[in-house]
């Protein structure tokens, strides 16, 4: 899939339907996550701060724990959910159905068609979908600040431009990238391995979503420690 990057033909009306599949398709669950999710974030995290008199960082901690953690995971496990299952399911069912054969005899790579088509589209949509619930889940803490913690909005968005700097930005756009690169090699290892006709198209699918999402979580883990620990001044 990697090399399949470079080389030629490109199938760009492949593409440009994934990514409408995958980012528009997937922007209603994104930002319901988001939204929801900020504001739970920002009502609890508002009722503590107020026990020590220190409403004033709430901003902070929205702007930072949203940017470089919840936003990519919830993004990522979101898409994964949704975007690998169908994927897999789809590999599945043409190579059950002798689909990729037939790509393959008429001289067709089914890994530059499919594969690259996907792994494209996960390469730009995951990170702008991560960035629309970073905006909303921000805004739904502004909201909760507002009118339940009674947080100015002057004093809201201030400390969330104070954190959104060049460390937390980072990392929040690498993890999506590196997420698409897990939701699409593991979603179309299994629908391309896929084997049992229907009944193993289903195996497949369940393993996709369940090796995606554990997955995400684990790089998810292992780029915070690492690249926070190489950007610590940055942070």
């Amino acid at each position: 899939m990697l090399g399949s990057l470079v080389r030629r033909p490109v199938y760009f009306n492949e593409t440009m339907e994934q990514m409408y599949l995958i980012g528009v398709g997937s922007l209603f669950l994104v930002v319901l996550t988001g939204a929801f999710s900020g504001q739970g974030f920002a009502l609890a995290f508002s009722q503590e701060l107020a026990a020590f008199g220190a409403k004033d960082y709430l901003g902070r901690i929205m702007s930072m724990a949203i940017v470089r953690e919840l936003g990519p995971t919830l993004t990522g496990l979101m898409v994964a959910a949704r975007v690998a299952s169908g994927i897999t399911a789809e590999i599945g069912a043409m190579k059950s159905s002798n689909q990729i054969d037939a790509m393959v005899a008429f001289g067709i790579d089914p890994i530059k068609k499919i594969a690259r088509a996907r792994l494209i589209s996960l390469m730009v949509m995951v990170p702008a979908l991560t960035i629309v619930c970073d905006v909303v889940a921000i805004l739904g803490g502004w909201i909760i600040g507002l009118f339940i913690a009674n947080v100015t909005s002057t004093m809201y968005w201030s400390a969330v431009i104070y954190k959104l700097n060049f460390g937390n930005i980072f990392m929040g756009l690498l993890k999506p990238i590196c997420f698409s690169f897990v939701i699409a090699f593991i979603s179309c290892y299994m629908g391309f391995t896929s084997k049992g006709g229907t009944k193993g198209v289903g195996r497949a699918t369940t393993n996709s979503v369940m090796m995606t999402s554990i997955t995400i979580l684990i790089v998810n883990f292992l780029i915070t420690k690492i690249v926070g620990s190489i950007l610590k001044g940055y942070l």
